[in-house]
Formats: structure tokens, C-alpha cells, sequence
């Protein structure tokens, strides 16, 4: 086995005991990017220089006996979308190509302080707004299992360098499905929090109400203990909760008897893949095998959340981005006036997909429309929210679906057919919704060799049993066949 090939877990028992040192992990990882980035696409920027940095001063504090816990010396990436000082945070768009932030988000300050080593960001759709990883600026990310087939989005990097071992764990987010979905596609475990679980301090905004940051990792336990180090109050988020962080990686320990989970016959209906049922099947037997008991529940207003969700997310998208003018900062294309200047930045800084969110959102929030839908949506939402309210005061501890319609699909199969697109978020928008945490557990392969994975949702602050079903489902890891 060599480095790159192991957990997190095993590679700080393996840091620790001195097996190899940080130095020699982040160099294998490095030479791993080299050899796979150019057919994957998963990293837009490689910090090489600064990765073997850290990774001396960790092997220092190491031999000084002043290690600071399971991450430090680790090699992990961060999705272009989380700020980090003094280097590059592009959100995979023209509108920020040269933007380097002087400030780290909160979450990445945390792993910093722990002693993370940061290999690079990675790509994504442009500005989170995608389910492919096909809206990148900087180009197409590629599935790991095959090249033809997209990884999912709008985190589609941070999944593939996890799955294709070009990192131990990264950070992704999360604002319609944008965690799960690519975990499901690549074979790995994504946790989306709870909404306030994890600052949003420093995350570039795409729908703030929606957003949130979380962990891809190759094992259950390891994204517990990334989630354990990133969550917690702060005082520059003041969405964020003063809740206790529970030992997440030991909840992976504590088995699912007496768990009461629920299936929601409204995520089973017509559309989802027969492979991805078989799989959802052979969850539920593993689980009552274990000792949960497994019933049919009902959400009655799952069908609307897709069409709230694009009015809500749009709109937020709408005011969120205005702020790239080309006045303050990102591209700048040079006119005659402001008006002209403005029109001509917005225009070649900002792609298809995105302008395409914009309008509908603005035309959501436009006079005369506003109450027809924008407060309409608001509505929808919280009758999605008293749904799953519901279901967890009646004593059902969590709610096992479909995390999307289907597997991996063809790159460029869906990017002429937006509806068919925003399809691929049907069963992981109603969390985001509802501000709920869900896990996704790889479970097999299907016909073709393309991962499936199975989505847990839990109640608020929840995700203690989620990380204990998600362990007692999840299988021997599932390694892409890389013939690169």
C-alpha cells in the first residue's frame, strides 16, 4: 500500500509512528496531481511550494513531540470557492481568475491551526452553479471511474482528488446537493451539516440561506473527524451555532440498534434508476440486520422542493452576485462609461450557466413577481421544513434515500437541456431546504463500473447518527480502475 493509497485515519497512525513523515506523504501526493490532473481536471491550482512547507514544519512540531492531533502533517485541498491568504480563490469563473483573497474563511483557518497541508484548490462548476463540473472556466473535471462520464457538481474536484487518492480529504459545499451528488458519482463519503454547523465566514456566497460547507473523505470516520475540526460558533458568522460538537469518528463506533429510520416513498418514486433501489434495498437489510428498524414515512411536499429551490437559489444568486461589477475587484473590461463598463465586465466575466441563474432570479424578485414567487417559495419552504419537523419529533432518528435520480452520466449528455440538468437535484435539494444534515455512503457499482452511493438525511444537529448508519452501511472502499 502506499501512502496516497490510505484513510486518513491510517495515514496519522502512520505520520505518528513515524512510518514516513509528512514531507514524504505531501511529495507522494504532489507526484500523484502530476501524473493524473491533466486527464482528471480535479485541481485548478497546485501550491506545491507551500504544501512542502507545512509539511516540514509539521515533521518539526512532530519530532518536538508537539504534534497538534490526527490532521496534522495531513495532505488535503479545498474547493475554489473557500478563501485562503495569499492565494488564489477563482470559484472556477473568468469573473475571478486573478482574485487572491487577503483574509482565510474560518473553516480553513481551523484546519490550518490544526496543521493541515494544503495541496491546492480544486475545480468546480462556475460559482457553485452546477451538477457536472462542466461550468468551469478552467475546464471539464473528469469521473475517476471513467473519463467519459462527469463527476458530479458542483464539488466535482473535491470528489474526484478523493476518489483518484489526489488527496486524504477535502472540503466542498453544499447548497442544493452540491457534496452529495459528486460523492455518489465518485464512490466517496460527503457529509453536507447542518445549516450553521460549519461558518460560512470566507465562503464566496452563491444562496446564503442555502450554503454550507462539508467534508468528502474516503471513509465515515475520516470525514467525522474533519467535521469535528471545522464546526463550532463564530463570531464573523452570525448564522453559525453555539451547538456542542459531538466525537463524530467515535459515533462511527456506536452501531444503529434501536435506531428508528424512516423511507420516504416520495424519494422512490418513478425516475430513480432501478440499480440505485437495489442498492437502497440492500441498505435497509443491512440496517435492520444491525438492529434499526426500518419504516415507510411520508414527506407529502417533496415534489415542490425542486422548483422552490431554483426561485430561492436564484434569487439569492441574483443579489449575491452584483457585486462583481468590475468596479472593486475581478475582471475589469475597460468601456467608454460605467454603464458600458459594467455591461461589458458582467457579460464576458460570468458564463452560460451563471447568467442564466441571474436572470431568473432577478425576474423572481422583479416587481409584480416578487409574491407570485420569490414569497411563494418561502412559503413552500417551510411546509418542506414541517414535514421532516415531523417525522423526527414522531421518534424517527433518520431518513435513508436515493441521493439522485440516476449514476454518472456521459459529459455533455445534459448541458443543452437544463431541466434535465437541475433533475440531478431532486433528491438532495429538500435538505438544503430544510437546513437538515445528509450523508452519502458508496454502496456498489452498477452495470457500466459507476459508483452509487446512499443518502441519509437527519434531524437538526443530527449528524452523531447519521455517522453511526453511515458507518454500518458502508462496504470495503470502492477504488476507481485508473488507467492513466
Amino acid at each position: 500500500m502506499t501512502i496516497t493509497d490510505m484513510s486518513l485515519k491510517d495515514m496519522a497512525i502512520g505520520l505518528e509512528e513515524k512510518q514516513f513523515s509528512s514531507q514524504e506523504a505531501t511529495q507522494e501526493h504532489l507526484e500523484r496531481i502530476e501524473k493524473l490532473n491533466p486527464q482528471l481536471g480535479a485541481y485548478i491550482s497546485v501550491t506545491a511550494k507551500e504544501a512542502l512547507a507545512a509539511a516540514e514544519a509539521s515533521d518539526k512540531r512532530r519530532a518536538n513531540k508537539e504534534s497538534k492531533g490526527p490532521l496534522d502533517g495531513i495532505p488535503m485541498a479545498l474547493k475554489d470557492i473557500i478563501s485562503t491568504n495569499g492565494i488564489a480563490t477563482t470559484c472556477a469563473s473568468r469573473m475571478l481568475e486573478n482574485y487572491t483573497p487577503p483574509y482565510n474563511s474560518t473553516c480553513w483557518q481551523h484546519l490550518e491551526d490544526a496543521g493541515a497541508v494544503l495541496l491546492g484548490k480544486l475545480n468546480m462548476d462556475e460559482f457553485a452553479m452546477g451538477s457536472s463540473t462542466e461550468t468551469s472556466y478552467f475546464g471539464v473535471c473528469h469521473n475517476p471511474f471513467d473519463l467519459d462520464y462527469v463527476p458530479g457538481g458542483s464539488s466535482g474536484g473535491s470528489a474526484v482528488a478523493v476518489a483518484a487518492d489526489m488527496a486524504a480529504y477535502t472540503l466542498g459545499t453544499d447548497t442544493g446537493g452540491s457534496i452529495r451528488q459528486p460523492a455518489h458519482f465518485c464512490g466517496v463519503v460527503g457529509i453536507k451539516p447542518t445549516y450553521g454547523r460549519v461558518s460560512r465566514f470566507g465562503v464566496i456566497p452563491y444562496a446564503s440561506s442555502l450554503d454550507q460547507v462539508g467534508v468528502l473523505a474516503k471513509t465515515c470516520a475520516d470525514a467525522g473527524t474533519v467535521l469535528g475540526a471545522i464546526s463550532g460558533k463564530d463570531k464573523m458568522d452570525s448564522t453559525s451555532a453555539p451547538e456542542p460538537i459531538p466525537d463524530y469518528a467515535a459515533a462511527c463506533t456506536k452501531g444503529v440498534k434501536g435506531l428508528r429510520i424512516g423511507i420516504a416513498k416520495e424519494f422512490c418514486a418513478a425516475g430513480i434508476e432501478d440499480a440505485i433501489l437495489a442498492e437502497l434495498k440492500r441498505a435497509v437489510e443491512i440496517l435492520e440486520r444491525e438492529g434499526a428498524v426500518v419504516e415507510d414515512i411520508s414527506l407529502p411536499h417533496t415534489e415542490y422542493a425542486l422548483p422552490a429551490y431554483y426561485v430561492l437559489a436564484s434569487a439569492e444568486a441574483s443579489s449575491n452576485l452584483a457585486r462583481y461589477d468590475g468596479v472593486r475587484y475581478g475582471l475589469r473590461i475597460p468601456a467608454d462609461n460605467l454603464h458600458d463598463m459594467m455591461i461589458a465586465t458582467r457579460s464576458a466575466g460570468f458564463g452560460p450557466e451563471v447568467k442564466r441563474r441571474i436572470m431568473l432570479g432577478t425576474y423572481a424578485l422583479s416587481s409584480g413577481y416578487y409574491d407570485a414567487y420569490y414569497n411563494k417559495t418561502l412559503q413552500v419552504r417551510t411546509l418542506i421544513k414541517q414535514d421532516y419537523d415531523q417525522i423526527f419529533a414522531s421518534g424517527f432518528d433518520c431518513i435513508l434515500t436515493p441521493p439522485a435520480p440516476s449514476a454518472a452520466f456521459r459529459i455533455g449528455e445534459n448541458t443543452d437541456d437544463p431541466l434535465t440538468m437541475y433533475m440531478q437535484d431532486v433528491c438532495t435539494v429538500p435538505v438544503n431546504l430544510a437546513g437538515l444534515p445528509a450523508m452519502v455512503v458508496p454502496m456498489g457499482l452498477n452495470a457500466e463500473g459507476l459508483p452509487i452511493g446512499i443518502q441519509l438525511i437527519g434531524a437538526p444537529f443530527g449528524e452523531e447518527k447519521l455517522f453511526a448508519a453511515g458507518a454500518a452501511i458502508e462496504g470495503p472502499r470502492i477504488i476507481p480502475p485508473l488507467d492513466i
